[in-house]
């Protein structure tokens, strides 16, 4: 067997699954793993994954309860910031390249159109401060990669937006939706494909970074995000919408986080819309 050439670190969730399902059928030699295998609050565990021969090592692995940051900020920045730049530093030495996702929640959420790459960083809760610091980090580290913001990520598997709502129409027969948060839905099916594409697009070099943002096409509310999910269901049930201050969270959520794709569609292409990648992960 192929020694492998990719590393897959937080395997077990929606994105690293969707990593290991695109890898596995390129053919692709790949090591795949969970938070069980590797715990990112261990610096040491990091450097021992990261072995020579890797050409790239990508970070699925994240806190992402966003609510519970609010009460668990250290273990969450060590997570989402601190095990970066660990991560940097191993993949450094390996001379490998790093995949890094970061979020929209880095920006404040306060803004009218869709945030540049350059935007003000300025996030709005614990969740991001934490995404934030491990931005920082993958950029002064001097690893060569690429550092992606997405957002709104959902799959086939796992617990996210898309599985609950399908599971909520079906059981009830109306259903509340915030409608004055707006941003762009990604399925992480299109997300590890699209990611993959830039990998080879770019052929970065020793010490460059590409910071990008990557979502799926066009924009939405959650509110319209539900309703999209009904109609292609077929589902009878009704999605009302309701204010954000309706359904109070222990972490603020941004009102707009719409990033902006230009600068990666100028590489790819343009992005599918969301309500396509949205009919590929309803089939699935």
């Amino acid at each position: 067997m192929n020694a492998p050439v990719v590393l897959i670190v937080g395997a077990g969730g929606m994105l690293g699954q969707a990593w290991t399902e695109l890898l596995s059928a390129k053919g692709i030699a790949h090591t795949a793993l969970t938070r069980a295998q590797l715990d990112l609050a261990d610096a040491d565990a990091i450097r021992r994954a990261v072995t020579p021969g890797l050409r790239w090592v990508i970070n699925c692995g994240a806190y992402t309860q966003v609510d519970k940051a609010e009460q668990e900020e250290a273990l969450a920045t060590t997570i989402n910031g601190h095990a970066v730049g660990w991560l940097a530093a191993a993949v450094l030495d390996v001379g490998a390249r790093l995949v890094h996702y970061s979020t929209d929640y880095v920006f404040s959420g306060l803004g009218t159109v869709p945030y540049p790459v350059s935007s003000g960083i300025n996030p709005c809760n614990a969740y991001g401060r934490g995404k934030a610091e491990g931005e920082r980090l993958f950029r002064i580290s001097g690893v060569s990669g690429l550092l992606l913001r997405t957002s709104w990520v959902y799959a086939p598997w796992g617990t996210n937006f898309v599985r609950t709502i399908a599971r909520l129409l079906k059981e009830k027969p109306e259903l509340k939706v915030v409608s004055d948060q707006r941003g762009r839905p990604s399925s992480a099916l299109a997300l590890a494909a699209n990611t993959w594409r830039l990998c080879n697009e770019l052929q970065l070099a020793a010490g460059e970074q590409f910071v990008g943002h990557l979502t799926d096409g066009g924009e939405c509310t959650w509110y319209e995000f539900a309703e999209e999910i009904g109609r292609q269901l077929h589902l009878t049930a009704r999605v009302l919408p309701c204010s954000t201050s309706e359904f109070p969270r222990p972490a603020k959520r941004p009102s707009y986080s719409v990033l902006d794709i230009s600068g990666t569609e100028k590489i790819l292409g343009p992005l599918p819309d969301w309500r396509l990648s949205l009919a590929e992960v309803l089939q699935r």
